[in-house]
């Protein structure tokens, strides 16, 4: 028996999934109120018109949550500044923007005095773990609704034909019914053709926040950014906020043919899944701050940061982790790293590549004087002699003793 449900928060994109949520969760749970969330993390035009569609598809109010400041704040330069990257490709642009989401809805649910919280997530993906995890983190007790975990809809298709029975409008159709998202740090393809990894994307149709690199110019373009204390502040010597920054960085690094990667990844549900992501302007910021700390990071401190963190952060964030202690704790680590990652960075971006051009820092540990192949007088050669054979002393022995038993 299920229990008596009179208000329920839904997460809601206005896309397919949630858009039939509305009626099927008044046809199932005895006509509740259902009251929409829509969390603006920088999907742009997605929203427009959102608040009609919800209501005239059964929902008794929208808010429309503009989350996109604490988004890049809190979410993205941090883990930028980890060198977070999963399974080495992927930068996290659906991970870590569902926490922030859900505590909103919860912060909402607990306000309206809601018996549930819905969400729009399939039992095979990883969404649903990062939503109710979060959910847990802040309200415990909340009855979670999740349809895709109880209704009769099987397919993408299904869920068409639902909508269209119940004049569900949609901007879709069954033949351009990609599975996407999109927020202010990235977009991702899923589904129809991509789901055979044999299958090249057709880039021409798909690219949303750029172009391929065959279609960018034949001409390099630079880009300057900066850097203070590991957060990036200005753009060729343009102060900007971080949502205007990222979104400059999207336009300059779109044109070129920047951030598309195409993988197969690991879910944490333990099927493997195809997709293609666009990351413009986070991968021209991922590779100007990995620039920055190769001169600003003395060497225990960045293969510790590279070796230890930045693969188990990155998991943190993809499996859905980020309000536990582990996660606040290894951001700690990561803040106290950048107190001297402060400089300019010139990146040269042609063709989908991202080059470093130079790199200057007032906390730069490099020093030409000691590097130089050419004479100097603070760096005596004849000590690296004492150096290796201390070094390589337990080298030595070994093969001594297997020279003896032999």
């Amino acid at each position: 028996m299920k229990q008596k449900i009179k208000k329920v928060v839904l997460a809601y994109s206005g896309g397919l999934d949630t858009s039939i949520i509305i009626p099927w969760l008044k046809e199932n749970y005895d006509n509740c109120e259902v009251i929409a969330v829509a969390a603006d993390v920088g999907q742009g035009s997605e929203l427009e018109g959102l608040e009609q569609k919800a209501l005239r598809t059964g929902a008794s109010k929208l808010y429309i949550e503009d989350l996109r400041k604490e988004f890049v704040e809190d979410f993205i330069f941090p883990t930028m500044q980890a060198g977070a990257v999963y399974e080495n490709q992927y930068l996290l642009g659906t991970s870590f923007a569902r926490p922030i989401i859900a505590k909103r809805i919860v912060e909402i649910a607990q306000k309206e005095g809601a018996d549930a919280i819905a969400h729009g997530c399939t039992g095979k993906g990883n969404d649903q773990v990062r939503f109710e995890l979060t959910i847990k983190a802040f309200a415990p007790q909340m009855k979670i609704i999740a349809p895709w975990r109880e209704w009769s809809i099987k397919s993408r298709d299904e869920e068409i034909d639902y909508a269209e029975a119940h004049h569900v409008p949609l901007k879709i159709t069954r033949e351009t019914n990609y599975s996407k998202d999109k927020n202010l740090w990235h977009l991702s393809h899923e589904g129809l053709d991509l789901e055979d990894p044999a299958n090249e994307p057709q880039y021409d149709k798909i690219l949303e926040l750029g172009v391929s690199p065959e279609q960018a110019p034949d001409k390099a373009t630079y880009v300057t950014i900066d850097f203070e204390k590991g957060v990036p502040v200005a753009v060729d010597g343009k102060k900007m906020d971080g949502v205007t920054l990222v979104e400059t960085l999207n336009k300059l690094g779109g044109a070129n043919g920047i951030g598309l990667v195409d993988m197969v990844e690991n879910r944490l549900v333990g099927m493997k899944s195809r997709g293609v992501y666009e990351t413009p302007g986070g991968t021209i910021l991922y590779k100007a701050h990995q620039t920055l700390e190769t001169i600003c990071l003395d060497r225990d401190t960045m293969h510790y940061k590279q070796q230890q963190i930045a693969g188990k952060f990155s998991e943190l964030v993809y499996n859905g982790l980020w309000y536990t202690p582990l996660r606040a704790a290894m951001s700690a680590f990561v803040t106290e790293t950048q107190v001297h990652v402060t400089g300019s960075v010139k990146l040269k971006l042609y063709k989908g590549n991202v080059m470093p051009a130079s790199v200057t820092s007032p906390y730069s540990l490099y020093d030409e004087g000691i590097a130089t192949f050419g004479e100097d007088d603070c760096y005596d050669q004849t000590d690296s002699r004492g150096f290796i054979n201390l070094f390589g002393l337990p080298v030595k022995v070994q093969a001594m003793k297997h020279l003896i038993k032999e």
